[in-house]
């Protein structure tokens, strides 16, 4: 039996937005700028997906960009947004504790200029309120704090920040990467005081290779991409249609049933959580509850590398994670778990579990025996060495 918890990393394709992909690329192929029936075909798709995910979010159908996923998303919104506002200042606040796609990001406006506050967290990795409120200049033009962490899963109070932010300012641009948290949430952007809000579809049982970008019509943003002029010039390229036409459909079954799936893996996060606390020497990274999400469990295993641990349980089709998958190829520091005060040793040993609506408690249990299986024998192993 495979046993797949490696969800924050991507999931599978649902098998009706598989159908929908496959029926758009070898049937309604066409290129949506043709004016012939095809074309109007393809733009029939793109119209159907933006209207049900500006419905779920309770947003006009112009202020969604269609993308290649978050880390395009995420540039967009931050390069847009800082290069048409940046007559009004030039400071950029963000938390330590973002995916890469937002802090290399921030890093090269950095670079082109701009100033940068980096928001620490507490050991919950949670942003302080008080640390946000300061921070805050008459200079300041972009927060941008993530909804969700993507390694411990930590649930940042974003309606709670952006009130501070516009509190002091009703211009400052507030952002979320949110594509952790959508599909696991439900996000309203203009309640909650959220002017941009990027998503990846590979995340909630879409293809990978697209993903959107909301951007409220009230805030200005320049495009990074140019050619055609497609998606009324701010994000020109021939438009993916079999993958809006995927992510359409996923976003549509993600909301479905949302509170029975949701509250079903919030019991499966904090029973998984709980036996993994009945074993020797396991720090748990990640709250229960609603303090964090309800798909992301992280968790030292003291005396084991996490490499180690991955493969041995990859040896036993069981798929989980060392951190970030957009950086696990890429051995280094984790600022996450490093932000939130875990020793070295905490945090060579970590692991993240993710969860799916499709994980079953039994898939849990087998990899608590093969874990508690593992680690007597991995820990007299590494004590030899």
């Amino acid at each position: 039996m495979e046993i797949y918890l490696d969800n924050s990393a991507t999931t599978m394709v649902s098998p009706e937005v598989a159908d929908i992909v496959i029926k758009v690329m070898t049937e309604d192929y066409g290129n949506p700028s043709s004016m012939h029936k095809k074309g109007i075909e393809a733009e029939r798709y793109i119209r159907n997906a933006k209207e049900i995910i500006a419905k779920i979010l309770k947003v006009k159908e112009k202020e969604i960009i269609f993308t290649s996923g978050g880390t395009e998303s995420n540039n967009l919104a931050l390069i847009g947004m800082a290069n048409a506002n940046k007559r009004a200042g030039r400071h950029i606040i963000t938390s330590g504790i973002e995916h890469p796609s937002v802090q290399n990001t921030v890093k090269y406006l950095k670079e082109q200029g701009f100033e940068v506050t980096w928001l620490p967290v507490d050991a919950k990795g949670h942003i302080q309120t008080e640390a946000l409120r300061k921070s805050l200049r008459t200079d300041t033009i972009l927060v941008s704090v993530m909804y969700v962490n993507n390694e411990i899963g930590a649930l940042q109070p974003v309606e709670e920040l952006s009130k501070i932010v516009k509190a002091y300012n009703s211009d400052i641009i507030f952002h979320t990467d949110a594509v952790q948290a959508f599909g696991k949430y439900r996000i309203y952007p203009k309640k909650q005081g959220i002017d941009a809000l990027s998503v990846s579809g590979h995340k909630l049982h879409a293809p990978k290779g697209i993903g959107f970008l909301y951007v409220s019509e009230k805030i200005k943003i320049k495009p990074v991409i140019f050619g055609g002029g497609q998606q009324k010039n701010m994000r020109s390229g021939t438009d993916n249609v079999s993958g809006i036409a995927g992510i359409g459909e996923a976003v549509r079954q993600a909301y479905e049933n949302f509170d029975e799936k949701t509250e079903n893996m919030y019991r499966l996060k904090d029973y998984f959580i709980d036996r993994l606390s009945e074993l020797e020497a396991v720090k748990i990274n990640s709250q229960k509850g609603d303090e964090s999400a309800p798909h992301i469990i992280n968790a030292s295993f003291c005396g084991v590398r996490s490499e180690v641990m991955l493969h041995a349980l990859e040896d036993k089709n069981i798929y989980v994670s060392a951190g970030s998958a957009c950086s696990s190829n890429h051995p280094h520091i984790s600022e996450t778990l490093s932000g939130i005060g875990l020793s070295s040793e905490e945090i060579d040993s970590a692991l993240r579990f993710s969860l799916s609506e499709y994980t079953s408690r039994q898939e849990l249990d087998t990899s608590i025996d093969c874990i508690k299986e593992l680690l007597p024998v991995l820990r007299k192993f590494t004590k030899k060495k």
